[in-house]
């Protein structure tokens, strides 16, 4: 079972309408080994927080997420669909780095510090003192995230074909001394592993509403801990076999089966999936 903590499976379990139905989730909380008592005190929380609505008590209630909790946890189906359409070969790099590079005052230190946290989260990462690096077309994300934090001024971008670290150009090695491979990878084998359990389980069948839903949310939950550390490199620059394309595969294989009957009302988390597994079928 994997442990997840209680205010993600409450995120997991919003539906397209943006509510949770508390007797879904007292039922899936229960079995991922969470207790009544810990549900109500993250779902006090979360409405103190004003991150949710509480309409009625109990298994009976109604939870409604607000407009800005419903932006925060939208999956973003464009970074899923960008991961099967590499693993596919069917977005292959272009051969050009675009960094960002960035002087900020000392000042200016938390901007800056969400400057460099902003480019982390697209992707890049650090060549040296100031500059980052990224495969990726990034630069109108890392535009609006600048501006957003008052420092576009300080901020020069800039892309090559032609680029060197010490004595080496070539990509594989560069991506290799840049980005952290080995531990990305190693999330993905745990994905892997955990993805294949749940297609087992899935393919014998038998399983209650609750029991999918638990399976869906848990192998959502993995797979997230998986890809958020992923800088989604493409297939040139990563050592080959790459672990994470099998994973995913494996993961597209649980949700084609998780889909296979309609479920009205289920989490918003089946529709972002349906993509997925379009896409991989088409």
């Amino acid at each position: 079972m994997q442990e997840i903590p209680t205010r993600v499976l409450v995120d997991a379990m919003v539906r397209a309408d943006g509510t949770v139905d508390c007797g879904d989730l007292y039922a899936v909380a229960g079995r991922l080994g969470m207790s009544d008592q810990q549900v109500r005190l993250t779902i006090r929380r979360l409405t103190a927080d004003g991150r949710f609505v509480q309409e009625g008590r109990g298994r009976r209630a109604l939870l409604r997420a607000t407009a800005a909790t419903r932006r925060e946890i939208e999956p973003d189906v464009r970074y899923l669909a960008l991961m099967y359409a590499q693993d596919r070969g069917e977005a292959p790099w272009d051969g050009t780095w675009h960094l960002a590079g960035f002087a900020v005052p000392e000042r200016e230190r938390t901007a800056r510090d969400g400057l460099r946290e902003a480019l982390l989260r697209l992707g890049g990462a650090p060549v040296q003192n100031g500059l980052y690096v990224s495969p990726h077309p990034w630069e109108p994300e890392v535009r609006e995230a600048a501006g957003a934090l008052g420092v576009l001024g300080n901020l020069t971008l800039l892309s090559t074909r032609d680029l060197h670290t010490g004595d080496t150009a070539e990509p594989r090695e560069l991506a290799g001394r840049w980005w952290p491979l080995d531990e990305v990878a190693e999330g993905h084998r745990r994905l892997a592993g955990f993805a294949a359990e749940q297609l087992d389980r899935l393919t014998t069948g038998g399983l209650s509403e609750t029991e999918l839903l638990t399976v869906a949310v848990e192998l959502a939950a993995v797979f997230t801990e998986a890809s958020e550390p992923d800088p989604l490199l493409p297939p040139e620059l990563l050592p080959q076999p790459w672990p994470g394309t099998g994973a995913r595969a494996l993961v597209a294989r649980c949700w084609a089966l998780l889909l296979a009957d309609p479920r009205p009302g289920a989490p918003r988390l089946f529709d972002a999936y349906a993509e997925v597994v379009a896409s991989v079928a088409s």
